[in-house]
Formats: structure tokens, C-alpha cells, sequence
């Protein structure tokens, strides 16, 4: 498939596609006789998983390090098991620091209702 099609099914701009390829997060893409690139149809799903660990705060550093253990079948257990578990630290301290924000965004929401509501009765006591 060409760029256009991979972008448009992913949903992931040409220019990061393209620095994906440079930075050998996609393999397999072959060149056509018109210079073209050709995407595999398993590139689409390399995306998205690319995607999906950048999300979970992965860097392509780690990402690449991931699918070339998946690529090869040559996982170090260990290593794999490390990194993922800094990665759960990582995860718990960021749900722990929405929990607070969400504590503090809740009583503001709370205070901002009750000043509404006070500011609602002034104002139908006023026309009363």
C-alpha cells in the first residue's frame, strides 16, 4: 500500500510514518520501479502498536527495542521483564497523580456549584 493509504488507515501523518521507517520501527517497506514506497499490509498494525506504546510512555528507543525482540523471536526475558516493570511504576505514580488531581478538581467543581447556587438565589430574591 502506499503512504496516502497507511496514513489514512492509521491516522498517523506521512512525515512520522516516514521518520518510523528511518528509525527502523517499520521494516519491510520495498521500494517500487516509480521510486514509491510500498507499505505491507502488517504495517498498519505496527502502527497502531507503535502508537499505543507511545501512549503508555514507551520512547521509540524502548519501542524499538520491543519489536526487534518480537521480530526476531529473540526476546531477553529479563531485560523484557525490567523494563516493563519500570514501566507499571511509572504508570502507578501517574494514576496516583490523577487521583489527586481529580480530588482537587472535584472539590473546585463542589465550591463552584454551591457559588452558583448562592448566586442564583440572589438573584431570584432580588426580583421576588
Amino acid at each position: 500500500m502506499r503512504i496516502a493509504q497507511l496514513e489514512s488507515r492509521t491516522g498517523v501523518g506521512r512525515h512520522t510514518l516516514r521518520y518510523y521507517e528511518q528509525e527502523a520501527l517499520l521494516p519491510g517497506i520495498q521500494r517500487r520501479a516509480n521510486n514509491y514506497r510500498d507499505y505491507p499490509e502488517s504495517a498498519v498494525r505496527q502502527v497502531e502498536l507503535i502508537r499505543q506504546l507511545q501512549s503508555f510512555g514507551f520512547s521509540l528507543s524502548e519501542i524499538r527495542t520491543i519489536l526487534n525482540g518480537i521480530q526476531s523471536n529473540e526476546v531477553d526475558c529479563a531485560q523484557g521483564a525490567q523494563l516493563l516493570a519500570e514501566k507499571r511504576l511509572d504508570i502507578r505514580k501517574q494514576i496516583r497523580q490523577l487521583r489527586q488531581v481529580d480530588k482537587l478538581l472535584a472539590a473546585e467543581q463542589v465550591r463552584l456549584e454551591e457559588s452558583a447556587a448562592r448566586q442564583a438565589c440572589n438573584v431570584s430574591e432580588q426580583f421576588s
